[in-house]
């Protein structure tokens, strides 16, 4: 035997890798499933569903809210007939799914437990539950807070999640039915305390209603806390994000046992799944988000004893538009190469004995301890969440790391630091860089929903959804109900509808107006508060901004951020939130006789909201008010939008929000022909 042969078999023994999942999702069901089954082709260990926003929320494709979001950022899923294709030649009992749905996921659960049922018709319908592994996101209070796709109210979405929970744990014990999730906290501006912090006391939240609900077992109470999962988001400071999730681990482990009284250090083990930080990923030389990319999986892979359970990433172009499938490849291949062509997974934790690593670690969990500790003082998340406290935090934390960045104090290569730069092939046609959703997917959807309701049993479906409103009003486990109003064939929207028309509807605070916004002001925002007051003077008063976020859309982070400045340039700002009809929005540019209306898109439904907008004014009499559109927006749909009237295009390559505000007094001088 060669020395070269020796040294090879002398390597040390691999762990397993990690799940290896691609976010994927996007215009129908069939689409999607031939995406699905493409990626496990080439590798991919789990799936990981996105769904369009209108299935996200509660509505079917043919409801006025749904307009231009069919198909978008996800996949639409509006009765059964659709999962079924989703996961058309795909053996549901012997994969490993996750399900990015909160509002309504008891519905999708219930739809994607009916369609394995379909494909095991052997076997009896508690048989297969006991098959089924995955994971629902099912996380609300962070939606509140964060990504918007909330429907009830707090304690009537806590009760879909406790019963949800409640359900799993004996009929569907290898499903983990919440996944706790701090990703979107980061993107929404959390620092690693908050995200800490407030992903923890969600999860104290949750199981202190299971608890109270009385429908888990004392006994069984130790394997609801082993199925809770969280979804964790990992930024570029990757050795900051290793040390975060020693802490989460830590911190996890002391609460599980201190609080529950769990013995058993299998059940109080931290599992988490990852998707690595899309808000650091930059439309400016997005091929340096390649590295970005990598910098952050291995914050969640490098320390055995915090490593991740499933890893899911970004494309380097996400900050341009949809990824295409190559795209989504290259990102798996990223996985691939950590974990079989290099030597990580042959050694145990590296960190064990670092005095820098732990000297962190203490100083988040010690930081965390004190903000769970003033969230619980408030009453706990749900109550820290109806008084605005922890969105009112993240807003002014993200105001603080834009101030951090136009400021040059946190450099971004290529944005404010080494910003030439030579031609790149891969942006060369920037229409080509990326994937356009299918402009048939909304007309196809509202086909299948026709065609669903005009073969299904109307009878059946009434009483279905009935017997649901009925258990609603009583402390009765929906889960029987909603399982049956899936077989039955009920929509997406009329299970939302029910539910609704029971527990009522609710509109998360906004978290701008307590915002910490600029608090010294330089020379740059002196110089537009300044136009701002003498502009307005010259109108004959205050300058009045509309910032509105018409559609489905609920990612608010840079709407408020540019409420947040606005504010602090000296106009008068409306914003009302999340989820507007362009209707609503152009009621409130007259009722407030604004003066410009900025709108927030970035679901990719700005071709049809937009034109809805400017419409309207038109008809109200408003037309010659500017509109300027902020968004993830494709350069020929920018170069169409302005063709059609808006005054100006912002996408994320535009950071500078003081530099947007004096375009703002720009567009409002030229509109009311001020020199």
């Amino acid at each position: 035997m060669t020395e070269q042969d020796s040294s090879s078999v002398d390597r040390p023994t691999k762990d397993r890798p990690w799940v290896m999942r691609t976010y994927a999702g996007h215009s129908t069901a069939a689409a999607s499933n031939a995406l699905y089954r493409t990626n496990l082709a080439k590798g991919q260990t789990g799936l990981s569903v996105a769904f369009d926003l209108p299935t996200q929320t509660g509505y079917d494709p043919d409801s006025p809210l749904s307009r231009g979001e069919v198909g978008k950022v996800g996949v639409p899923v509006p009765h059964l007939g659709e999962m079924r294709r989703l996961f058309d030649q795909i053996p549901l009992t012997e994969m490993n799914t996750s399900m990015t749905i909160n509002a309504t996921a008891m519905w999708l659960l219930a739809m994607y437990q009916v369609v394995a049922e379909e494909q095991n018709p052997d076997l009896a319908p508690e048989e297969v539950a006991a098959q089924l592994a995955g994971t629902t996101q099912n996380d609300i209070i962070k939606e509140y807070l964060s990504r918007g796709t909330y429907v009830f109210p707090p304690e009537h979405s806590l009760r879909l999640i406790s019963d949800m929970i409640s359900y799993t744990v004996h009929q569907i014990p290898k499903w983990n039915p919440i996944n706790i999730c701090s990703y979107h906290l980061q993107e929404a501006g959390a620092t690693p305390t908050q995200e800490l912090a407030y992903a923890l006391t969600t999860a104290i939240a949750v199981l202190d209603q299971v608890q109270a609900s009385g429908q888990v077992s004392e006994e069984d109470f130790e394997k609801v806390v082993g199925r809770i999962s969280f979804f964790v988001n990992a930024g570029v400071r990757f050795v900051e994000e290793t040390c975060k999730m020693r802490a989460f681990v830590q911190l996890w482990d002391e609460i599980t046992r201190e609080r529950y009284g769990v013995q058993d250090p299998k059940m109080r083990r931290f599992r988490y799944g990852v998707q690595v930080n899309s808000l650091g990923l930059t439309e400016a030389q997005p091929e340096n988000n390649v590295q970005r990319i990598v910098l952050e999986m291995l914050g969640v892979t490098l320390s055995k004893n915090a490593r991740a359970r499933a890893v899911q990433l970004p494309a380097w172009n996400e900050a341009l538009g949809l990824p295409r499938p190559w795209d989504q490849q290259w990102s798996l291949r990223l996985q691939q190469v950590l974990a079989f062509e290099s030597d990580l997974l042959e050694y145990d934790d590296i960190f064990e004995g670092s005095t820098v690593i732990e000297a962190k670690v203490q100083e988040l969990v010690e930081g965390a301890r004190a903000e769970i500790d003033r969230v619980q003082a408030l009453g706990g998340a749900i109550a820290a969440v109806e008084s605005g406290y922890m969105k009112q935090a993240l807003v002014s934390a993200h105001a603080a790391r834009r101030g951090r960045i136009e400021s040059g104090d946190e450099k971004i290569v290529g944005v404010n630091i080494y910003e030439t730069t030579e031609p790149s092939p891969l942006t060369a046609d920037l229409d080509g860089a990326i994937m356009t959703a299918d402009p048939q997917a909304e007309e196809s959807a509202l086909r299948s929903v026709q065609e669903w309701k005009a073969q299904r049993d109307e009878e059946a479906v009434t009483a279905a959804l009935a017997r649901l409103a009925a258990d609603a009003k009583t402390d009765t486990n929906l889960m029987a109900a909603t399982l049956e109003a899936a077989r039955a064939g009920a929509t997406t929207g009329e299970w939302a509808a029910t539910l609704r028309e029971v527990f009522g509807e609710f509109r998360a605070p906004t978290g701008v107006s307590g915002a910490v916004g600029v608090a010294e002001a330089g020379a740059e925002l002196t110089a537009v508060r300044e136009r701002v007051r003498a502009t307005g003077e010259e109108l004959g008063g205050r300058l009045r901004l509309l910032v509105g976020k018409p559609g489905l859309d609920g990612h608010s982070n840079g709407a408020e951020q540019v409420a947040v400045r606005a504010r602090d340039a000296g106009f008068e700002v409306i914003y009302q939130g999340i989820r507007l009809t362009p209707a609503q929005i152009v009621s409130a540019a007259v009722a407030e006789d604004v003066h410009c209306v900025g709108l927030s898109i970035l679901s990719g439904s700005h071709m049809e909201l937009v034109p809805d907008v400017l419409d309207g004014l038109r008809e109200a009499g408003m037309g010659d008010v500017p509109v300027i559109v902020g968004g993830i927006i494709p350069e020929s749909d920018g170069r169409r939008l302005r063709e059609l009237g808006v005054a100006a295009v912002y996408t994320p390559k535009d950071f500078g929000l003081t530099a947007i505000m004096d375009g703002i007094v720009d567009v409002i001088r030229e509109a009311n022909d001020l020199t």
